[in-house]
Order: structure tokens, then C-alpha cells, then sequence
């Protein structure tokens, strides 16, 4: 099995950026709707949500696999926004459910004819 850490890498800093893109455009609604911030706020809701939707298209393979390993991403960036931008403090089962999430989504992602061949 022939592993390059770069493309591992890659794949999930383009999984983590394309997180916080979606994160991004469901929080600037949330924002708006629950704490009356300004309404202007629906321009980066709407740049934050087509670079989303431009970034799961940069990712070599079938799109099902995609949504799979971006999923678990996924949920340990909402891990990382809960405790650095809601400054949240997480729980040990936070942390372990975030441990199995990134390891469930590197055995998608390194797989054999996985995302980083």
C-alpha cells in the first residue's frame, strides 16, 4: 500500500476548508434569524455556501465516497467551531466520538482505490 502523506494531507485540509465553508453558511443564517444580526450577513451566507458546493467538486472520486470521508471531517471541524468559536468546552465523549470519526474517515479515505491514489 503505497501512502502519500502530502495527498492525505490534502485531502484533509480540502475536507476541512470545505467544513467550515458549510458551517459558515448555516451559522450566518443562524445569526440572522436567532440573535438579529444584520441582514447583510446573507452575502457571505451565500459565497460561503457556493464554495462549498465548488469545493466537493475538487475531490477525485465517487461522490457517495466523498460525502462518507467528508462526513466524518465533518463532525470534527463542528467539534473544533463548538469549542473555538461557541467556546464550548468538550466533553471526553466529544473527543472520543471526534477520534472515531477522523478514523473512520481515514479508513475510507486510504483505502485501496480510495480518495488519495
Amino acid at each position: 500500500m503505497d501512502i502519500h502523506l502530502t495527498k492525505v494531507f490534502t485531502t484533509f485540509l480540502l475536507f476541512f476548508i470545505t467544513a467550515v465553508m458549510e458551517i459558515l453558511g448555516c451559522y450566518f443564517p443562524y445569526l440572522i434569524l436567532n440573535q438579529n444580526k444584520s441582514h447583510w450577513l446573507w452575502i457571505p451566507t451565500a459565497l460561503a455556501l457556493a464554495a462549498f458546493v465548488w469545493l466537493l467538486t475538487l475531490h477525485p472520486a465517487a461522490s457517495g465516497r466523498i460525502y462518507a470521508a467528508y462526513g466524518g471531517i465533518y463532525i470534527f471541524t463542528a467539534l473544533l467551531w463548538l469549542r473555538f468559536v461557541d467556546q464550548v468546552s468538550l466533553s471526553r465523549w466529544d473527543m472520543l466520538g471526534g477520534a472515531v470519526v477522523i478514523c473512520g474517515a481515514l479508513i475510507i479515505i486510504l483505502q485501496p482505490q480510495g480518495l488519495v491514489r
